[in-house]
């Protein structure tokens, strides 16, 4: 999957946030809407799409949507 693929299913995961504030190098955890149920939905998202589990702790190490695909495309 291409980073531009990526940050569309990440951006689709939020309900209220614009999509046009989702760009690869944008810190999620800032996002008004990002919290735990949010992060679930992201794990899950990855679950589906990649086949690969992360946790939550990969999460919290993680700053920007690039690095958690990143993080995604290296397990």
């Amino acid at each position: 999957m291409k980073i531009e693929e990526f940050v569309e299913k990440f951006a689709s995961e939020f309900d209220e946030t614009p999509v046009e504030l989702f760009k690869a190098e944008t810190v999620f955890k800032e996002l008004d809407e990002w919290g735990s149920l949010v992060a679930l939905s992201i794990i899950s998202m990855i679950d589906e799409e990649y086949n690969k589990r992360i946790t939550g702790a990969d999460i919290r190490k993680c700053e920007t949507i690039k690095d958690l695909y990143e993080l995604a495309e290296n397990l």
